[in-house]
């Protein structure tokens, strides 16, 4: 789009043609009313408070679209009487509760009514009853509801769920005569709320993912965590900027801390809120937020031990959930001491991202979520997106829904949610194991055979022959009929009947033999009959087009090879690529440590199992701070080194300083954050230096990004599609719920559950067993008891089983894929 200038107030604002009036004042810093409109959803036109003029014409802000040389005046003596009347109809029969209300202090509806000056009411109806209704992790309060719809519009719009919905309010109609007395606007508005409240699409219960970003987007108090309701006052909290821990999409949150209580003056996380008009948050980071290690002191004798145990061992084993500087520092003991550093996980994304890079050219993949949000053409293979990284999931809804997109889903197991997206969306759930083929096809469909290699080019024809189809069409044909119509005799004028001959064209339908072709990777991935002709309709006007590559590709068997295709893709099609990593920190840990592959005689494990444990969970030898203790950065998905913060404070040793009793030096843990490799892309910036926010025009200024390095292209040939890899019999895959990220979710207390074998209700029956009855699992790795669970938003045959419990030990049972055969049985 072509860039443009309008004019608002008389200020001169640069924009794109198209662009929303109202997104053009906010990122300009003018001030228009509004409180139905959400940034990056549909307006709704439900509060029509956003009223402006524009050339001499009045119009809604939100939904107007910006045209080079608009003028635009956000005030007019017109517009204010509107703007008083919403105010005042949004003030009927809006309970007085302020003092006890869980929004009063941060509450649109106070802030507005104050705004608009309305100190009297003109307007009244009888009001109807409304009952709170818990929904889980949510409250609805439909007494201080406004209907506003804003928690409609991000479940649909943003998350995907479409969980909401408004529903008769059941009271009596607005006076007719309303209509002539009030300013038209507020009686549209007021005609429409009087008519409605909002309530579940399911019915009484609530069905959704427990995101809880409605209750972000609320503008009052209808809508709130029912564990923070009425337990502070909004203006007592203190608001700490952090980076969620759980998983890499480490998005911006805010920690809402105080005193627990009177008599106790220990801090506490009260919530978490988010920047809910330029990101989104997943249920984990909103409701998963008290994961800390409360620890009364610091423990000399445990501090003791765990350096002799330095001092005997000769491997540290650690987990992704550390952060940058933690990550430098064991480098560092690598490098003075020689420990041998062991983290599965990460070296297998290393050794995956080596060969990605050899292939593409690049050190890391060129796109993010943002590019994501902003495509119109996306494809996700090898992740369970809902489950994996909520935020791609949000930005891959985003992208169809809000930009007129369409895109393909390549996944085993089947996903209710996903396919709710849209029509737009072609979900193809294909065979474990066949991974390789989703992306030969997708080279195949948008490769520039120009810039591949050759023998690329040769195998993909190997795939294509000639064959034919039976098609039905519709066609013209000529049919004469004889017609006896009266007609009036123009000398006698008497009625007489003649009959003559008509010709006109009647549509039929025909069948014909056309000549097609025919892609096997089409029939190897079990994809739609209509695939072809779906995708010519779904890639017409498509211009910005992303991949999502996950989890599975990098825990395969045949990880390199398909590294290796990753970055074909990356360099010979127009897709920006966005690559998954699997834990919080999983890209950070990657790029600064050296890992080894096997752990010698005597281990240390950091969150990972050991000889000797450090513990941020407060289960091991000696405890550590969980991240919301501490300051650092997180590397994340989008390839940005984020600042974290202290939302709670910690008394106990930290692995600072451990280092600094095995012969390192520093003050302070982000000593490390200036010294983070820049030969690996980080950058000589101090902690205290790093911004953490986002601007009105919705920019992410937060951290710095990671400087990709050009990587010398080799020619290692790339291995054919190994189709006897496609997974037959019962399957096993390992993911977590939704919520559960590790065994800090699991602790934190609204979202706290016990690990279980999920499965779809159609499993269920299948295996011939009841929720709650306990089943055994039988891997080649060994195996495992658990209780089965119905889990609503999965389909098919494959069962999950988590890794976010210790316990477990998914990851050998999986080893370095995440599909396993397994037997089932009944304990």
């Amino acid at each position: 789009m072509s860039e443009i200038t309008i004019t608002i107030d008389g200020k001169e604002c640069k924009t794109k043609e198209g662009e929303f009036i109202l997104n053009v004042a906010r990122a300009n810093d003018i001030f228009i009313p509004a409180i139905c409109y959400l940034t990056r959803c549909s307006p709704t036109l439900a509060c029509r408070i956003c009223l402006v003029e524009a050339d001499g014409k009045q119009v809604y802000a939100c939904n107007a679209k910006a045209k080079d040389g608009m003028q635009i005046t956000t005030l007019t003596e017109n517009i204010a009487q509107e703007r008083r009347a919403i105010m005042e109809v949004y003030d009927v029969n809006h309970p007085l509760q302020c003092g006890v209300c869980d929004q009063s202090g941060e509450c649109e509806l106070q802030n507005y009514t104050l705004e608009m000056g309305v100190d009297e009411q003109h307007y009244s109806i009888k009001d109807v009853k409304r009952e709170a209704q818990d929904w889980g992790l949510m409250h609805y309060d439909p007494g201080l509801c406004i209907v506003c719809e804003r928690c409609v519009t991000v479940c649909k719009d943003m998350i995907g769920d479409a969980a909401l919905k408004t529903v008769p309010r059941g009271g009596d109609p607005l006076d007719k005569e309303l209509k002539n007395e009030m300013p038209k606007d507020a009686y549209a508005m007021w005609n429409k709320l009087n008519k409605s409240l909002i309530g579940p699409t399911t019915g009484e219960t609530l069905e959704c993912t427990d995101c809880g970003e409605c209750i972000a987007v609320c503008p009052v108090g209808a809508l709130v965590s029912t564990d923070f309701q009425y337990t502070t006052n909004a203006w007592e909290l203190n608001s700490i900027p952090a980076a969620c821990a759980h998983c890499s999409a480490a998005c911006h949150l805010y920690y809402d801390i105080k005193h627990t209580s009177i008599d106790n003056p220990e801090p506490k996380i009260y919530r978490v809120k988010n920047e809910w008009n330029y990101v989104s948050l997943c249920g984990a980071g909103r409701f998963g937020y008290d994961f800390e290690n409360r620890v009364e002191g610091k423990d000399e004798e445990a501090f003791s031990r765990a350096v002799e145990a330095f001092e005997k061992a000769d491997t540290i084993r650690f987990s992704s959930t550390i952060t940058n500087e933690e990550a430098l520092i064991l480098q560092r003991l690598k490098e003075k001491r020689g420990y041998r550093l062991v983290n599965e996980e990460a070296r297998r994304f290393k050794t995956f991202m080596e060969a990605f890079a050899k292939s593409s050219g690049s050190s890391l993949w060129s796109g993010d979520l943002n590019t994501l949000h902003h495509s119109d053409f996306v494809v996700s293979v090898g992740s369970q997106l809902k489950s994996d990284n909520p935020r791609a999931r949000f930005a891959f809804n985003n992208a169809i829904k809000m930009n007129k997109g369409a895109g393909l889903y390549f996944h085993p197991v089947e996903d209710p949610v996903v396919e709710g997206f849209g029509k737009n969306l072609m979900s193809i759930n294909h065979k474990p194991g066949l991974e390789e083929a989703a992306l030969y096809l997708v080279l195949d469909l948008f490769g520039d055979r120009e810039t591949m290699p050759k023998e690329v080019v040769d195998y993909l024809a190997t795939f294509h022959s000639k064959g034919t189809k039976t098609v039905e069409e519709t066609i013209k044909e000529k049919v004469t009929e004889t017609v006896t119509k009266t007609v009036k005799d123009e000398e006698t004028g008497e009625e007489k009947e003649v009959t003559e001959e008509v010709t006109k064209m009647v549509p039929k339908k025909v069948t014909k033999e056309v000549e097609v072709d025919i892609n096997a990777l089409l029939s190897l991935l079990d994809a739609p009959e209509d695939f072809d002709d779906r995708m010519a309709k779904m890639l017409a006007k498509k211009e910005r087009f992303a991949i999502v590559l996950g989890e599975d590709l990098v825990n395969h068997p045949k990880a390199e090879n398909l590294a290796r295709l990753a970055g074909l893709i990356e360099r010979c099609t127009d897709f920006s690529v966005v690559i998954l990593p699997a834990k919080t920190n999983t890209l950070g840990v990657s790029l600064i440590c050296d890992l080894d592959e096997e752990a010698g005689a005597y281990t240390v494990g950091y969150n990972a199992p050991g000889d000797f444990v450090l513990s941020a969970t407060g289960e091991g030898d000696l405890d550590m701070p969980a991240i919301n203790q501490q300051e650092g950065t997180l590397t994340n998905v989008d390839k940005r080194v984020v600042p974290t913060n202290v939302a709670l404070g910690y008394r106990g040793y930290l692995l600072n300083d451990l280092a600094n009793a095995l012969g390192l030096e520093a003050e302070l843990t982000v000593d490390y954050t200036a010294a983070l490799p820049e030969e690996r892309g980080f950058m000589a910036l101090r902690f205290d230096d790093l911004p953490n926010h986002y601007t009105n025009r919705g920019e992410e200024v937060r951290g710095y990004h990671l400087k990709p390095q050009k990587v010398r292209r080799t020619n290692a040939a790339i291995a054919p599609i190994d189709e006897k890899a496609a997974m037959e019999g019962e399957i096993a895959y390992r993911c977590n719920p939704v919520l559960q990220f590790n065994e800090f979710t699991k602790k934190a207390h609204e979202i706290a559950t016990e690990a279980k074998l999920y499965v779809s209700e159609a499993k269920r029956e299948a295996l011939g067993v009841s929720e709650g009855d306990r089943v055994r699992l039988t891997l080649p790795e060994g195996s495992v008891e658990l209780a089965v669970e119905v889990e609503k938003f999965i389909g098919g045959d494959i069962v999950l089983v988590p890794d976010f419990d210790p316990q477990i030990d998914a990851g050998r049972l999986f080893a370095a894929n995440r599909y396993q055969n397994v037997t089932i049985e009944k304990v």
